[in-house]
């Protein structure tokens, strides 16, 4: 289980979370979305990896998230 906060440094309670840039993290989600990854809408929502995800799957997600997040 995974979340991901952009725009602050090790997010370790609410507070922390609410500084997060959630304009960003709408960005991110959209660019993921154009890249076939479905990841959950807010980003105070939790992200699972299970056993059924292959080790493709998991390159696969991390290239996205790359070339997503220089875009953002």
């Amino acid at each position: 289980m995974l979340t991901l906060f952009l725009g602050v440094e090790g997010v370790s309670d609410y507070d922390g979370a609410r500084r997060a840039d959630t304009a960003r993290f709408g960005r991110f989600f959209r660019g993921m979305l154009d890249e076939g990854i479905y990841l959950p809408p807010s980003q105070f929502e939790a992200m699972f990896v299970s056993l059924a995800h292959t080790e493709s799957d998991i390159e696969r997600l991390a290239h996205a998230a790359r070339k997503v997040l220089v875009a953002c």
